[in-house]
């Protein structure tokens, strides 16, 4: 797929039975992705979807609620008035999320890559599946940099451990 194939969603709508995610560009200098492996299309799941769909709709209403302050960027994820997100905006929404989740405030989003290669693997996932999701050339990345231990599988002197 080109660059030129893919639209947006605030351009195809968000009446549509399947979203994908097209991660062909980055925040990167040059906003090339860092390798040409990493530039993939991925479905969202229908929950993921659906969700998106609800999105939209409270930023319609975020929309008239700014009135004249809006500024219309195209973007799905936005400030309140329509501007573009900074580094500041979403790690103070995500440590909100996190900490009204029972999280606590010191995760980071980057800790999402960690945990998403994580939790498919324990689910049986084959890495080679995993690393291709997440945009790796192999899988020894994903297996010593990215994927964690998410249930203790060695116990002491025959003990089951705790937590």
């Amino acid at each position: 797929m080109s660059l030129k194939q893919w639209r947006p969603v605030t351009e195809a709508g968000f009446k549509r039975k399947k979203f994908a995610i097209y991660v062909w560009r980055t925040v990167r200098e040059g906003g090339d992705t860092k390798t040409r492996k990493s530039r993939r299309t991925l479905e969202l799941p229908k929950l993921a979807a659906q969700a998106l769909r609800q999105h939209h709709t409270r930023q319609a209403a975020q929309k008239l609620k700014a009135g004249e302050a809006w500024e219309d960027h195209d973007l799905v994820f936005c400030t309140n008035v329509g501007t573009p997100l900074d580094v500041s905006n979403v790690r103070r929404t995500f440590r909100r999320i996190t900490r009204q989740a029972g999280l606590g405030t010191t995760w980071s989003p980057r800790e999402l890559r960690h945990s998403f290669v994580s939790i498919m693997s324990v689910q049986g996932v084959p890495i080679e599946t995993i690393a291709d999701l997440v945009g790796h050339a192999g899988t020894s990345v994903t297996e010593a940099v990215h994927r964690h231990q998410l249930r203790p599988l060695i116990t002491i002197f025959g003990e089951k451990p705790t937590g």
